[in-house]
């Protein structure tokens, strides 16, 4: 019987001594659920919003824009005229060139010499306002990337950071980058994070003010208190008012009083006697 007591007393030891050792070890370790939710977010799956960069042009960028299109690709077609317009919105947004699409455009030694006084075709004009629209959308030709720099296709340059990206409208467009194969330049953003602002050209003076613009002719105000003379013909002056010498100005009659006569005067006297 004691054998018996003394075996289950220590059976009971056992476990308890096993019960607590577990707890310690369970509190002691993090738990590796609540560790993973922690580090990983619910969205991790979904690309974050980027804050999207903001630059203005006006219809004169515009028309700069298309320039570059036409001329630098040889007035050749859509694809031709998206790679041209992609380089110049790499510049635009790398932060190393003019803050201005015509700035870009009209850079010296950079484009082709009379990009911005040459005559466009009329018959381009569907086509490439399509496109210069299309880039200011957002739109960029896949191939060119981040290239900021093209020359005519079948050109050699002896230069080992030129690094070719893509070949269209006659051009070969290249990225400057070095031998570890970081480019050379500022990055441009991509065309997902830039916003394009169109602002309306301002008139040098506005409608509601052109009104007060004097004419060539001035117009005749009538003076206060005398009817409008504009549709009738003036009445011919009298003899009277022809011999009266015209005012110039408005004169007010003035008073000029009369003398008194003296008290001894002989009309003075007469109109007493009669009285």
């Amino acid at each position: 019987m004691r054998a018996h007591l003394a075996l289950g007393k220590s059976l009971a030891g056992i476990l308890f001594a096993g019960f607590a050792a577990a707890s310690c070890t369970t509190a002691q370790q993090p738990a590796p659920k609540a560790v993973s939710q922690a580090v990983t977010p619910r969205n991790a799956g979904q690309p974050a919003q980027a804050t999207k960069v903001t630059f203005n042009y006006t219809a004169k960028d515009r028309d700069c824009l298309k320039r570059a299109m036409y001329f630098e690709s040889e007035h050749s077609d859509r694809d031709g005229y998206m790679a041209v317009g992609t380089v110049v919105m790499n510049r635009l947004t790398s932060g190393a060139y003019p803050e201005s699409i015509c700035g870009i455009v009209a850079q010296q030694r950079q484009f082709a010499p009379g990009v911005m006084t040459r005559e466009v075709e009329p018959a381009a004009e569907i086509e490439l306002t399509d496109a210069a629209d299309a880039i200011l959308r957002g739109e960029r030709h896949p191939g060119v990337k981040d290239a900021m720099f093209f020359h005519t296709d079948g050109l050699t340059f002896p230069y080992r950071n030129m690094h070719y990206v893509a070949i269209a409208g006659g051009n070969a467009f290249y990225e400057k980058r070095g031998r570890d194969g970081e480019l050379q330049t500022p990055a441009p953003l991509p065309s997902y994070e830039v916003a394009m602002n169109y602002l309306p050209g301002q008139r040098l003076m506005p409608a509601q003010f052109e009104a007060l613009v004097p004419t060539t002719v001035p117009v005749p105000i009538p003076m206060p208190g005398s009817p409008a003379t504009l549709a009738t013909e003036p009445a011919a002056p009298t003899p009277t008012e022809a011999a009266m010498p015209v005012a110039t100005e408005a004169v007010m009659p003035v008073a000029i009083p009369t003398p008194r006569p003296a008290y001894n005067d002989a009309v003075l006297r007469g109109s007493l006697a009669h009285g």
